[in-house]
């Protein structure tokens, strides 16, 4: 069935192409008028604009594209044709900052790039010269087909981004940048396992291609899967120890399997030989944070904002030690970048963020919530998240898992190990506390947010019939044999204790798939007052995933959909998962430790209530608040911002 937008949208193109600039204008103003979807919005606004700058009205061009990048304000073709009309206005300086910013958003833009070189060049600015000058030799030896797809991957458009380079690899069979671009768009699709053994095939068929193994390090990485990923990252540096790219991407990766001490020493080293890079400042706070060092972390990112005043990671670091105050004067500071047209994207959110700290830490709720709010805005802007299809996804669950799935000798297939503490529920809920007092006992390894559960999902999800509903196709030995795989995948991150947990909040959406293949794991359900629980989430800007918390209705709907997915587990899995309150574990944490511990068949010990006192690595963003006895005022935070949150209160139906 056509579409009759894009019919429209190519008629309006036609106009353009004959210089029917009117017409072309109106067609795509009749668009907007319709409500189009998105993407008809997008391109119907880049039109208007680009037909307006023909007709020789560049101001009145740049007033349609301030419409076009509010809205959508990664769109790097957009930021292409703000500079033409800078250039036309003869703004050499806003051009420049334009053209710029798109090859930031779409490095496949060699317009763009080779109006940068003309500009470098007359400014004299050499390193910048040779980075434009290198991007454009790059693309200018990549098949134009490659180019295509690139093109349409940075514009959104990742379906036919995904055809276009599914079709040149049939004709170029194992084309390494072919490969490397599929694994790309599989990543952007969330098909982690496709784009994971994409990239592996690629490095084992060329084991000396460098962006082949950064990008496989990358995956890996991502995935949690740091004891691959270290091993990996070793053996580039055995083979080119001055290799500093492969250097970071190993201490990274050690961080991941908490080798901490030989991390912090390559991050040391990297520093000494170059002390001037920012990110890498930042890296080794994340590092020293997670060993407990929250001074020396401090001063890690304190140092990252002073070389690089407009990074903004190094701004959200300091608030999300939730210790840090900020000064009169860094609020100052943060407040121009917000405000700053130059500054990037990536930097005014994470800014943003850190400004809501900032104010909510001096309770000025109002200018609190407006940084929030702010930061989410623009942060939701450049996701694809749809609430409704994950609403449909966990109501799948429900109808896939039935009480039959789990009856009779359901808990004598898959693997018996009794190894595995899942707790899971929704970020900001209290898990880390959770694992923390967990963790303390002697018979208890703690991790951290392990991605195995996710990825075991993901690659039932490539089979013939969907997951969840092909669960009930499981044989008794695929299940022993995906609950073998789990127990052999972590073991990596195990100390030798008889039981370990895994944290991952989203591992609850899988209940059904862990008791499939793990039926001896104990699950504990981590739930907090959902007030609390997300506001806490939308003040929280997270390094990957959780795209539900970046609105308020949407994190409400999200909440309420988890809520009715759990009581569907504890119906069909009595008596299998344990929820715990975290407002009684705050008013009662003797009693709910004990309770804790029996449903995971533990002895009571002492050191599981003085859990603070407990030295081990903490990745997440409460690692600070669970080195600290139980305190109170966390509970009850969302009230100074009541007022604000209408949409939140209404999707919970409070």
């Amino acid at each position: 069935m056509s579409d009759p937008n894009q019919s429209r949208l190519n008629e309006a193109k036609k106009a353009l192409m004959q210089s029917q600039f009117e017409q072309a204008i109106s067609i795509c103003n009749q668009i907007l008028s319709d409500r189009s979807d998105s993407n008809s919005e997008k391109e119907s606004l880049y039109l208007i604009a680009v037909a307006l700058r023909m007709a020789q009205q560049p101001r009145d061009a740049l007033h349609t594209l301030d419409k076009l990048l509010q809205r959508f304000p990664d769109y790097g073709r957009g930021f292409q044709e703000q500079g033409y009309c800078w250039k036309a206005l003869g703004d050499e300086r806003n051009m420049a900052t334009a053209f710029y910013r798109a090859t930031r958003f779409n490095p496949t833009l060699l317009p763009a790039w080779r109006e940068l070189v003309q500009f470098y060049t007359k400014t004299g600015n050499q390193q910048a010269l040779n980075v434009a000058s290198q991007h454009i030799q790059h693309l200018s030896a990549l098949p134009k087909p490659l180019i295509g797809a690139m093109d349409l991957l940075h514009e959104g458009q990742l379906h036919k981004a995904e055809q276009v380079c599914r079709s040149y690899l049939q004709a170029n069979k194992h084309h390494p940048d072919a490969m490397m671009l599929l694994a790309e768009i599989g990543l952007q699709l969330k098909v982690y396992h496709d784009a994971e053994f994409l990239l592996e095939s690629c490095v084992a068929l060329y084991p000396k291609n460098e962006p082949a193994l950064v990008a496989y390090q990358s995956l890996l990485n991502k995935l949690g899967k740091f004891p691959v990923a270290a091993k990996l990252a070793r053996k580039r540096v055995a083979d080119n120890p001055d290799n500093a790219q492969a250097k970071i991407t190993l201490a990274f990766a050690l961080v991941g399997v908490g080798e901490l001490d030989e991390a912090l020493a390559l991050y040391q080293d990297l520093l000494s030989q170059n002390a001037q890079r920012h990110g890498l400042w930042v890296q080794y706070g994340h590092a020293l944070k997670a060993q407990g060092q929250t001074d020396d972390a401090i001063n890690a990112y304190e140092k990252a904002v002073h070389i690089a005043a407009d990074y903004g990671d190094a701004y959200w670091s300091l608030a999300n030690t939730k210790t840090y105050r900020f000064t009169e004067s860094m609020v100052s500071q943060m407040q121009a970048l917000v405000s700053d047209d130059s500054t990037s994207l990536d930097d005014k959110i994470h800014v943003c963020f850190a400004l809501g700290k900032a104010y909510e830490d001096v309770k000025q709720f109002q200018q609190a919530f407006h940084f929030y709010q702010q930061g989410n805005s623009l942060k939701n802007k450049t996701l694809n998240f749809d609430i409704s299809r994950t609403e449909r996804a966990l109501t799948e669950q429900a109808q896939a898992c039935t009480a039959e799935l789990f009856a009779d000798k359901a808990e004598n297939v898959g693997c018996q190990a009794p190894d595995p503490i899942f707790i899971v529920g929704l970020p900001r809920a209290g898990s880390t506390l959770l694992e923390q007092i967990l963790a303390s006992h002697s018979m208890v390894d703690g991790t951290m947010e392990l991605h195995d559960i996710l990825g075991i999902a993901s690659g039932l999800s490539q089979q013939q019939k969907a997951y969840p509903h092909n669960l009930t196709d499981l044989t008794d030995e695929q299940c022993a044999k995906l609950g073998e795989q789990y127990i052999q995948q972590t073991q990596a991150y195990r100390q030798g204790a008889p039981f370990f947990i895994d944290k991952m909040p989203n591992n609850f959406v899988h209940i059904g798939l862990i008791k499939r293949i793990l039926p001896k794991a104990k699950i504990i359900d981590a739930r907090r007052d959902p007030m609390a629980c997300c506001f806490s989430g939308f003040k929280q800007l997270f390094a990957d995933g959780q795209e539900f918390s970046y609105a308020l209705e949407d994190i409400g709907r999200y909440y309420r959909a988890y809520e009715k997915l759990m009581a569907h587990w504890q119906s069909v899995l009595p008596g299998q998962i344990l929820t715990v309150q975290h407002e009684n574990v705050i008013n009662d944490l003797e009693g709910e430790v004990k309770r804790i511990l029996d449903f995971c068949g533990l002895p009571f010990e002492q050191a599981c209530v003085d859990f603070y006192q407990t030295k081990r690595v903490i990745k997440t963003p409460s690692s600070e608040q669970v080195r600290q006895p139980i305190y109170r005022s966390g509970m009850t935070q969302w009230e100074g911002f009541s007022e604000y949150l209408s949409p939140l209160k209404q999707a919970l139906q409070i």
